[in-house]
């Protein structure tokens, strides 16, 4: 062992320990001297010190392996590496072609995106993919063509239903229409409003033999008492409950028409002062659903567009159908100017010919002294063109006929006539 300060002096120096003796050695004779026989030590070697100051020898990096660096490649062209990465990779493409080439090819690669893209989908996608399942989509019931836009437009709203939340089923819709000279309205919410066209579709659902949703005691009430019927009778206000009644309701009107037969087509529909056959009746159904769904729309803030070009073609067709109706009647309460020419039944008589544009538009011709003769181009006095969603809004009473936006030529007289005729139309 070395000393205190491990001097090989003072270890030379240090008096020695005996060692272990043997048991023989208690009665064996010493040595002259009497001191113990000496027991080589080994030289013990002093360790090289270690100064405190002197820094511990770190481990070298090791490189990222081609595999990790290569999938590096697209955070890299993203600009979404750190500083150590992007570092270890650029210094990777200098020496390996492959990966450089691809590398340019990310780059470019991200400069086709735009990056101030707006990644919301678009409002109006889901209004256009169930237009188009609608059209696409073979129909498990056999759906008779008349009855297809009442079955579109249903589908349509009950989207739009389904997509609201709880409160907005409270949100305050104001319904237009008009009345002899001048605009009505009344204010009720977006229950309200399902709850008025569940019960005019009762109209429709007693014609068939199925039930009333006011019940049996109804009677042949008009579509405004039986609304007003249901609003007054019900001892709370609509809540988003009515949704189930009436969505039910227009499945079964829909599977009943579908599996009727022919004839059904003819039934007639009694709407208090006046009546249409189903196939009518249902067109009818079809245009005031897709009036009052535009009305929750704009409740609630919500995209909505005009029907299929093929339905909105059918209800122009009807209002057409139903304008010269419409003037007698107005003509009759002194309302429109009386007739100029009488003819026969039957026999051409002076007509306005009404131009639609846009979808679900085509050319028309009305009668104007008598619903019982005939339009006829060669008899026309006067000409009226307008957008087709302008003409439905102007027969929903939304736009004043003096509003309208129309080209008008001919006959003055009897361009106001028929415009005031097509806003009287409407209806609560």
């Amino acid at each position: 062992m070395s000393g205190a300060n491990g001097d090989p002096e003072e270890v030379a120096r240090a008096p020695r320990i005996p060692g272990p003796r043997w048991a023989a050695d208690d009665h064996a004779d010493l040595s002259a001297s009497g001191a113990p026989p000496e027991v080589p030590v080994e030289p013990v070697e002093a360790e090289e010190p270690t100064r405190a100051d002197e820094p511990a020898r770190a481990a070298e990096p090791v490189p990222p392996s081609h595999g990790v660096l290569k999938s590096l490649l697209g955070a890299w062209a993203l600009s979404a590496c750190s500083a150590e990465e992007t570092q270890a990779v650029e210094a990777h493409l200098t020496e390996c072609a492959p990966c450089a080439d691809e590398a340019l090819r990310l780059r470019d690669a991200v400069g086709l995106l735009h990056a101030g893209r707006d990644l919301d989908l678009d409002p109006l996608l889901r209004s256009r993919v169930l237009e188009n399942c609608l059209g696409r989509r073979p129909a498990r019931i056999p759906v008779p063509a008349w009855a297809c836009p009442y079955d579109a437009e249903t589908a349509r709203l009950d989207a739009l239903l389904r997509d609201i939340g709880e409160s907005e089923w409270h949100a305050p819709v104001r319904l237009k229409w008009f009345e002899g000279e001048r605009p009505a309205s009344r204010r009720t919410t977006v229950a309200g409003v399902i709850g008025h066209l569940m019960t005019v579709d009762g109209l429709v659902s007693t014609a068939l033999g199925l039930d009333d949703p006011l019940g049996p005691g109804a009677g042949e009430a008009s579509p405004t008492e039986r609304t007003e019927a249901y609003w007054q009778g019900a001892e709370h206000p609509p809540t988003r409950g009515v949704r189930e009644p009436w969505r039910d309701q227009s499945h079964t009107l829909i599977r009943t028409v579908s599996f009727a037969g022919r004839g059904v087509a003819d039934l007639t529909v009694a709407y208090g002062g006046f009546a249409l056959p189903m196939r009518d009746s249902l067109l009818e159904r079809a245009f005031e659903c897709w009036v009052h769904a535009d009305d929750i729309a704009n409740a609630v803030a919500y995209p909505y567009e005009p029907p299929s070009g093929a339905h909105l073609h059918g209800m122009i067709d009807l209002a057409a159908r139903l304008l010269p109706a419409a003037l007698a009647g107005r003509r009759r309460g002194g309302l429109a100017a009386p007739p100029r020419h009488l003819v026969a039944a039957g026999a051409p008589g002076r007509s306005l010919h009404l131009e639609v544009e846009g979808s679900g538009g085509g050319h028309w011709y009305i009668a104007l002294d008598s619903p019982a003769a005939v339009a006829s181009p060669d008899h026309a006095v006067a000409q009226v063109a307008m957008d087709g969603v302008e003409f439905c809004q102007l027969v929903a009473g939304h736009v004043p006929p003096e509003e309208a936006a129309a080209g008008k030529d001919g006959d003055r007289e009897a361009i106001r006539d028929v415009l005031f005729a097509a806003a009287s139309l409407s209806r609560l």
